[in-house]
């Protein structure tokens, strides 16, 4: 969540790309758009890569959208992605998408030939969505948000404040992430971390099927009842790897009233209130989401906020077994959309580096906090976990992190002068929170940098899904520095 200036919860992977089933073969793009597919084995393509540029000429005149190419005008806006410190890289063109043929096109233009990327809202922690001289397929034409009872059909290209609000219009919610410009897909296949995740779930367990169009160029249906190893992939494995998804089906849930609540606590004291914090969150219902936000400085200061399924007399009692004293203390009920809005705050574009680490058991606080000291405008944002996220099995979809206690993302402002030393600031408290017992890494804030980050984002996993990878896209049409 955004609050001000400062990212609470963030959940960004590639944007629109995830990993694919064993069953979906992996061929040559075809010349030309193909239909929809059956649910199907093929075999592995023997195939050489196309040679040649792709035809630049002849996608646009297939495409519904518009092509931007690195000369045309308006192409720095189109290239663009959410954090400014990528502005620098430079993809060959820029493909708008509104519907599943434009993305097939694009495939059959450019697998093989060029770098090819999705891009939903942009936020690839690691610039992935806007590759060098490659060709970015930007899915936000496809962002309708249809409420269908209980069930949910949403773009790929939609924005969480969108989906939010049209939920919330229905009377229906979906647990997600909380910044209101992340887009639904690189949200929903690295997991998707959220304010209702202990309650909920996690935004993948929500996941009934999903439109992808495979590097063969197929649309195909993903779901527990075709391509079933595609549909266990896409819930957790991560953006970027094996197909752009085009759409999104969810299940709902009645959207409940939310009471809010901050916590702040006097300087110097964030060691022993993460202690008490890690004491207390698996001892509280579902119904209750925390996190914990450590701010580094000279004097390190930290804040507990979160939601609670409830009214404020029942989250009251609980607030009271946490074992820390408040200097300070705010509490109000709000309705699921205004809640949403709560914790969205600013959508403007932000400047920073981040990485991330998984709290499995409790570390210690005091560690935690002199790993924040001296690192002014460092922020640790622990997310609780736990609850719903636990009743799932680590093997039973990608996400690995089922029995986690808690994520911790490490989010630091930079500018592109400063980048470099806060890259390195960033990996030294990414290292000493795993030497503190925080070993493991959310693959939605990817990091260039973390140490053997397949196993830390993908844990037993990442064999199956590398697996997958050999099998369905053998000639690396959607490659990229940390796919599977």
């Amino acid at each position: 969540m955004t609050v001000g200036r400062r990212t609470f919860l963030r959940a960004a992977g590639l944007g629109a790309v995830g990993a694919v089933a064993t069953a979906c073969g992996a061929t040559p793009p075809p010349s030309a758009p193909q239909p929809s597919t059956p649910a199907g084995s093929m075999p592995p393509s023997t195939s050489a890569k196309p040679a040649g540029p792709p035809d630049w000429d002849a996608l646009r005149k297939k495409l519904s959208g518009e092509l931007v190419l690195s000369d045309d005008g308006g192409f720095a806006s189109a290239k663009r992605a959410f954090n400014p410190l990528f502005d620098g890289q430079n993809p060959a063109a820029v493909a708008k998408c509104v519907k599943p043929e434009d993305v097939q096109a694009c495939v059959a233009a450019a697998g093989g030939r060029i770098p090819v990327a999705a891009r939903s809202g942009g936020h690839s922690y690691a610039g992935y969505s806007a590759p060098e001289n490659g060709l970015v397929i930007d899915v936000g034409g496809m962002s309708a948000v249809d409420v269908q009872g209980e069930q949910v059909v949403i773009g790929a290209g939609a924005q969480l404040g969108d989906v939010y609000s049209a939920l919330a219009k229905a009377g229906r919610c979906l647990p997600a992430g909380s910044c209101p410009t992340v887009g639904i897909a690189g949200l929903t296949l690295g997991g998707g971390i959220g304010v209702l995740t202990r309650k909920y779930g996690l935004t993948c367990d929500r996941l009934t099927s999903a439109q992808v169009v495979t590097p063969d160029g197929k649309l195909r249906t993903a779901s527990a009842d075709s391509e079933s190893d595609l549909f266990w992939a896409l819930r957790g494995g991560g953006g970027g790897n094996f197909g752009v998804v085009t759409s999104f089906t969810f299940s709902t849930a009645e959207a409940p009233s939310l009471t809010v609540f901050s916590l702040h606590f006097p300087a110097g004291s964030a060691g022993d209130v993460l202690d008490a914090w890690q004491r207390w969150l698996p001892t509280t219902p579902p119904e209750l989401w925390s996190n914990l936000v450590v701010s580094g400085g000279s004097s390190v200061s930290c804040r507990v906020g979160g939601a609670f399924v409830g009214s404020s007399a029942q989250l009251t009692p609980l607030l009271a077994k946490l074992e820390a004293t408040p200097s300070s203390r705010t509490m109000k009920t709000l309705g699921y959309g205004a809640a949403m809005e709560y914790f969205s705050g600013s959508s403007q574009r932000q400047t920073f580096v981040g990485s991330s680490r998984i709290i499995t058991d409790p570390v210690d606080g005091g560690k935690v906090s002199d790993l924040a000291a001296g690192h002014q405008g460092m922020d640790l944002l622990i997310d609780g976990l736990g609850g719903a996220v636990g009743d799932v099995a680590p093997t039973d979809t990608a996400f690995w992190h089922r029995k986690a206690l808690a994520s911790v993302q490490v989010y630091a402002p930079a500018t592109s002068s400063t980048r470099s030393s806060v890259r390195k600031s960033v990996s030294t408290v990414v290292a000493g929170l795993a030497e503190a017992g925080a070993d493991g890494g959310y693959v939605n804030y990817l990091d260039p940098d973390l140490p053997d980050w397949k196993t830390a984002y993908y844990g037993d996993n990442a064999g199956r899904l590398g697996r997958i990878a050999k099998t369905c896209d053998p000639n690396g049409v959607l490659a990229f520095a940390q796919s599977v």
